[in-house]
């Protein structure tokens, strides 16, 4: 009797133990890919229309793993690993969202991820672009005039370049203003004048109803090929991965770079989260050098994995250099 009371707690905390989930989830190093590689017979950043220079090495962008759904033994034997960190479960998926729709929130974040990478790389490389309508709102001021598709020349006499140009030079314009758009069509300019209406949620605004995408001229065309993974972290090496395919040369000098940053279409590099994890990551596949937005340094160096080397990035342009920089055997910026 005596040993079958001393059983019961034990069996009792092993059951619920095992059945009861707790409200956290578990990050950790998720997997890392080489942009320069291949991902099921598929190039990561695969590239048509543009002569391609041979790469070497690896830029390989970095991910974070979460673990959901665990029990209470699993929370603390990942915990006790000191390979992963418990956060709240609400941070990851807040109360009242669909799991559904936070996975599809962070898929569209990584699809624009890979649209900025991409002009980012192009800018950098002085590739010509194109503005062009991607939507226009079925009852919108523009609907009967504007098309999807019509490439965007000049608005109001101003020429458009980039889409943030474009948004720039009408979103000070207010209701009842008639603005003059020159519009390429079918191959032929025209003049389109159009009213705006007031917006939804600000009547004292402009509204157009019109959204703009920037475009590659010419017959070039980028498509990466990465399924199933989410956010925005993946711009930076995208960007490199671009450039080094589209310029002479290895941008990496045949070494294992890694690294993350979100990237804007200007070649602005931003902060994301879970460096510590992609670090981890990162100098687990065998990385030697580990590219940081100048945001995240004072947390990664404080978390840096031993062997793993800093770099500190804020922009394209400084990430490029600093690559060069480490082919040639100079100093770099770094986050200490």
């Amino acid at each position: 009797m005596t040993l079958l009371a001393a059983l019961v707690p034990v069996l009792v905390l092993g059951v619920v133990g095992s059945a009861v989930t707790v409200p956290f989830v578990a990050l950790g190093p998720g997997p890392t890919f080489n942009t320069l590689g291949e991902v099921e017979g598929k190039q990561v950043v695969d590239v048509q229309g543009a002569p391609i220079d041979p790469t070497t090495g690896n830029l390989n962008m970095t991910t974070v793993s979460v673990r959901d759904g665990l029990n209470i033994f699993e929370a603390f034997g990942l915990w006790a690993d000191g390979r992963y960190g418990l956060r709240p479960r609400a941070e990851v998926y807040p109360p009242g969202v669909p799991r559904e729709q936070v996975d599809k929130s962070n898929q569209q974040d990584f699809k624009d991820s890979e649209d900025n990478a991409e002009l980012a790389a192009l800018h950098y490389l002085k590739y010509p672009t194109t503005v062009k309508l991607r939507t226009v709102t079925p009852d919108g001021p523009a609907k009967d005039l504007l098309r999807v598709g019509d490439e965007l020349v000049s608005v109001d006499g101003k020429p458009v370049t980039t889409s943030q140009n474009f948004i720039s030079t009408v979103q000070g314009d207010k209701p009842d203003a008639v603005v003059s758009f020159v519009i390429r069509r079918d191959g032929a300019e025209q003049t389109v004048p159009v009213k705006l209406g007031a917006r939804p949620e600000d009547s004292t605004k402009g509204y157009l109803g019109v959204s703009p995408e920037e475009v590659p001229q010419g017959p070039i065309k980028v498509t990466f090929n990465l399924a199933d993974i989410g956010g925005p972290s993946a711009g930076l090496m995208f960007s490199l991965a671009l450039i080094d395919k589209l310029s002479s040369g290895n941008l990496n000098g045949g070494k294992f770079i890694a690294g993350t940053g979100t990237i804007d279409p200007d070649g602005k590099v931003g902060p994301i989260g879970g460096i510590q994890y992609k670090m981890m990551a990162a100098r687990d596949a065998g990385a030697e050098t580990f590219l940081v937005p100048a945001d995240n340094c004072n947390e990664a160096k404080e978390r840096t994995p031993s062997g793993l080397r800093l770099v500190r990035v804020d922009t394209l342009t400084s990430a490029v250099q600093s690559l060069e920089a480490i082919t040639s055997g100079k100093d770099t910026p770094t986050c200490g």
